[in-house]
């Protein structure tokens, strides 16, 4: 399974704070990304945007960083601070 965490805008548009995924068919955070993006319309347009940030294992990762079983991907807005 990998572990999947949801912060800030994106839980609350979601509706949820992390799911679990089956890691069969699973190579890249981008391929989960699409994956979650087939549950339904919102969670099409919420996945869909081009500002997302993903980490895996909790380092700040791209659309090609590979992912396996067990590991802990987590999608987030960007972050503004001052």
């Amino acid at each position: 399974m990998i572990q999947v965490l949801f912060f800030a805008q994106i839980r609350e548009l979601l509706g949820t704070a992390k799911v679990d995924m089956p890691a069969e068919g699973i190579s890249t955070t981008d391929s989960l990304r699409l994956a979650l993006a087939a549950k339904d319309e919102k969670w099409a347009k919420v996945l869909s945007s081009d500002k997302l940030l993903v980490a895996v294992n909790q380092t700040m990762s791209q659309w090609d960083t590979p992912v396996a079983d067990g590991d802990e991907v987590a999608f987030f807005p960007p972050v503004t601070g001052g």
